[in-house]
């Protein structure tokens, strides 16, 4: 994701008079009518509220006078107070008032959500190596790749075109797209009519009578087969860091790895051991984390496209089963690989990723075999470890949480299915009790905190539909208000997201600085950091 540090900032003197002390901050998109609707006040000195009040459109008073709770301080806010307005269900645009603080438009409908998801398609689209729609150009057609690290096949050629850059550079990595392919996958399986058919498979304007994220999942199967080429040979990365030597648009990438500027790329394979050209080396153990997030994409890709393309499905079912044996037999964790600085994606652990891959080919293929192995990967790990902790390495704990348990609950026994709920229930209750602040918000503020934002909302979304249980749904709702908003700083964490509110401007991207920031609409940014961490 790009990268933007939020920090603390005095507001701009208000005008005729001093600056203000206190803000509103309330989920931009809006709110469900049925969901919890808690707006903060964020106050930069000590300050007491006693209550707040909504208007309508017309100024009228439509909830309130009620009480302001107090609660404790949080970042740059020296005072905060919630004001829970979840009484007020009927559709419409309101403002809170709270003292001198007035919000921004307040959306309440059943609607406030729609159009969201397709809007981070967008930064998707916008990614694409291969043909890419924004430049409507190829990026890297004639430069992907030549094998390194490998003991006998160093120098080979390999066509593996496609896929999408990392972030805001280029470099690609099977681990991010394997888990990105999957999350549009399941988006879709579970949440089909929220998606619209408006752009044709290349990412062009028109429909094609494909919804777009089936579009943009294919579009990840297919990079994901080129990276998984053999059987015994599955590949990890494209790209180093040596891509950061010259900053420019994809199109005109001119990075030098040793074959001259826009030469071709390195692909390096998986390989089990710790891995890295130059100095710098990760702490790779074996294939399985990769292994299996490759699988997990390919099976459930298989899963949704068998009666739109069977010869495809076939291809990605044989290559899920393959990868998934791949995996078991070099157990273990697999690391992007550093180029000449000592920077790479800390993953440590595996076993999340075989569970997911265990019951999505159970799912397949409906081989018990598949559904014990998954439940037995799902007890080695119960919670993601950073669940609870103040911090972590970078990508330690990746994808942030686990999807596994959800699909081992779709298919399991009654008992299975306590189980797996309970395992969710512990890693959401780790967090929420970290959350004593004004925001509610428990996640540990290292690089990649937004990421742990929507992961924790997404665990705790699945757990409250597997078990009904809405004891967490307060805290549930405070991390999605977050992403949109409801955070010291008012800002939505995604780009352009919604179209008319207050979001990211001057992202990490080359591509925004040379052809505006619109071209990063549905980039979900960093999010902010501890000072220890931006101070370092």
């Amino acid at each position: 994701m790009l990268a933007l540090l939020l920090l603390p900032a005095l507001p701009a003197a208000a005008q005729g008079g001093a600056a203000p002390q206190s803000f509103v901050r309330v989920n931009q998109l809006g709110y469900l009518p049925d969901a919890p609707k808690v707006a903060v006040v964020c106050s930069l000195t000590p300050h007491e509220i006693d209550h707040f009040t909504v208007t309508d459109g017309a100024g009228r008073v439509v909830l309130g006078p009620l009480p302001a709770r107090a609660d404790r301080p949080f970042g740059p806010c020296a005072a905060t107070h919630r004001l829970d307005f979840g009484a007020l269900r009927r559709p419409g645009t309101y403002r809170i008032a709270a003292g001198d603080a007035v919000s921004p438009p307040v959306h309440v409908g059943e609607d406030v959500y729609r159009g969201a998801a397709d809007t981070l398609l967008a930064y998707m689209r916008e990614q694409r190596s291969g043909y890419n729609p924004l430049f409507r150009d190829s990026v890297h057609s004639r430069t992907d790749a030549l094998l390194v690290d490998h003991p006998t096949r160093a120098g080979e050629h390999f066509p593996v075109v496609g896929g999408w850059a990392d972030a805001a550079d280029y470099l690609q990595y099977v681990t991010t797209s394997a888990n990105a392919t999957y999350v549009m996958l399941m988006g879709f399986r579970d949440h089909p009519r929220a998606f619209a058919d408006r752009f044709d498979a290349r990412g062009l304007p028109g429909g094609n009578g494909v919804p777009d994220v089936l579009d943009e999942a294919r579009h990840g199967l297919e990079w994901l087969a080129r990276m998984y080429p053999e059987d015994d040979l599955l590949l990890n990365q494209l790209g180093d860091d040596r891509d950061h030597s010259f900053p420019d648009l994809p199109v005109n990438d001119s990075s030098d790895y040793g074959w001259g500027r826009r030469g071709y790329r390195p692909v390096y394979p998986c390989t089990g051991k710790p891995q890295g050209l130059f100095a710098a080396k990760n702490r790779s153990t074996g294939y399985a984390s990769t292994a299996g997030k490759f699988a997990s994409a390919m099976a459930l890709g298989a899963r949704l496209l068998r009666d739109r393309d069977p010869a495809f499905a076939d291809t990605l079912r044989r290559k899920a089963l393959a990868a998934y044996a791949l995996g078991k037999r070099l157990p273990g964790v697999c690391q992007t690989a550093p180029g000449r600085a000592p920077y790479f994606y800390e993953e440590d652990n595996w076993t999340d990723d075989m569970e997911l891959a265990a019951a999505q080919l159970f799912a397949l293929t409906r081989d018990p075999a598949y559904q014990r192995e998954a439940v037995a990967f799902a007890r080695r790990e119960p919670v993601t470890p950073w669940m609870g902790a103040d911090t972590a390495r970078h990508y330690q704990w990746y994808p942030w949480h686990n999807n596994g348990h959800h699909e081992v609950w779709r298919g399991g026994t009654p008992a299975e299915r306590r189980e797996m709920a309970g395992f969710y229930r512990r890693g959401v209750e780790a967090v929420a009790g970290r959350a004593d602040n004004g925001f509610r918000v428990g996640i540990p503020f290292i690089w990649c905190s937004n990421n742990l934002m929507a992961s924790f909302a997404t665990q705790a979304m699945l757990y409250r539909e597997m078990t009904g249980d809405t004891s967490f749904r307060e805290y549930e709702q405070a991390a999605l208000d977050w992403l949109f908003g409801a955070n010291p700083w008012g800002t939505s964490m995604v780009i352009g997201l919604p179209g008319e509110g207050i979001s990211p401007k001057d992202p990490h991207s080359i591509v925004a600085k040379e052809l505006g920031v619109r071209t990063q609409t549905g980039g979900m940014v960093d999010g902010p950091v501890y000072r220890s961490i931006y101070g370092n």
